[in-house]
């Protein structure tokens, strides 16, 4: 299995995972009197409106080149990223005023029974945290880095729910908005976890040179053809699943011209062989001095 075919498997489980735990949350907030719940729940369908977002992302991303667009459509990626951040902070938003508007206004404790699926949800979220981060590692894909991120966010959230609902219990008359200040907690927590995951998607709309690994182990594949003496600037930018090479090769300046254009192409052959990272590689020959 390709590696967009991965990525575009991997968005499908989060966005049935995101859809039916976003019902459960809603439906458990609803008749648990808890909020903390329904913040939950109102997370739970951003994070399945950002998962569509992932998906379409991905399979745009995935087209080949064309004649505008010779490097390829990988870029849509990070930009789709950009929106599922702006869904984390609309969401954010929206449960930080509702729970602010709850602290004010007296209302009834949770049921004991919401912390039984509050425990089972956060199980869940981690699990599926960790299914995705792997998947998204596996396939370079910082989209859905995003939404892994997402799931580790609404665990995170369902944590801050589930300890807010049992001070709530626990104290009785008085902390009645104990699982109210949980969800405020968590709607700022999904701010900073936004602001996470738009850093390094902005460093790839920037072709931010963040790949120090991959620029040594192109020079170390290179020196692995003959006649390829060394290596100078190496420079990387990352589309989509890919990354692009623009690379300085060193060779005898005796050679011919013929030799140093074989040479190239031979060098080109073996990074894309042993890197299959690799999509666009670009070859400048330099002399030794």
């Amino acid at each position: 299995m390709s590696q967009e075919q991965t990525a575009i498997k991997t968005t499908y489980f989060s966005l049935a995972s995101n859809l039916a735990l976003a019902i459960i949350k809603a439906i458990a907030g609803i008749f648990g009197n808890s909020f903390a719940l329904i913040a939950d729940a109102i997370e739970s369908t951003t994070d399945t409106l950002a998962s569509f977002l992932v998906l379409f992302g991905l399979k745009y991303a995935n087209k080949p080149a064309d004649k505008n667009h010779p490097y390829g459509h990988g870029k849509a990626e990070p930009l789709i990223t950009f929106m599922v951040v702006g869904f984390l902070f609309i969401s954010a938003t929206v449960i930080a005023y509702e729970s602010i508007r709850n602290i004010t206004t007296p209302h009834e404790s949770p049921k004991l029974w919401t912390l039984i699926v509050l425990a089972a949800i956060i199980i869940w979220k981690e699990i599926s945290f960790r299914i995705v981060i792997k998947k998204s590692k596996e396939t370079n894909s910082s989209s859905l880095k995003a939404d892994a991120w997402h799931h580790r966010s609404d665990a995170i959230t369902s944590v801050a729910a589930f300890l807010g609902i049992s001070i709530a219990l626990y104290f009785g008359k008085g902390f009645e908005t104990a699982d109210d200040w949980a969800a405020l907690f968590a709607a700022g927590f999904i701010i900073y976890n936004g602001y996470l995951i738009f850093r390094p998607a902005l460093g790839e709309i920037m072709d931010e040179q963040l790949y120090d690994e991959l620029i040594e182990e192109i020079r170390n594949v290179s020196l692995m053809v003959d006649g390829i003496i060394g290596t100078e600037k190496c420079f990387i930018r990352k589309a989509g699943m890919k990354f692009h090479v623009d690379l300085h090769a060193i060779v005898d300046a005796e050679i011919t011209v013929k030799h140093g254009h074989d040479l190239s192409h031979q060098l080109k052959d073996k990074l894309r062989l042993e890197i299959p990272n690799l999509e666009h590689i670009l070859i400048h020959i330099e002399p030794t001095k």
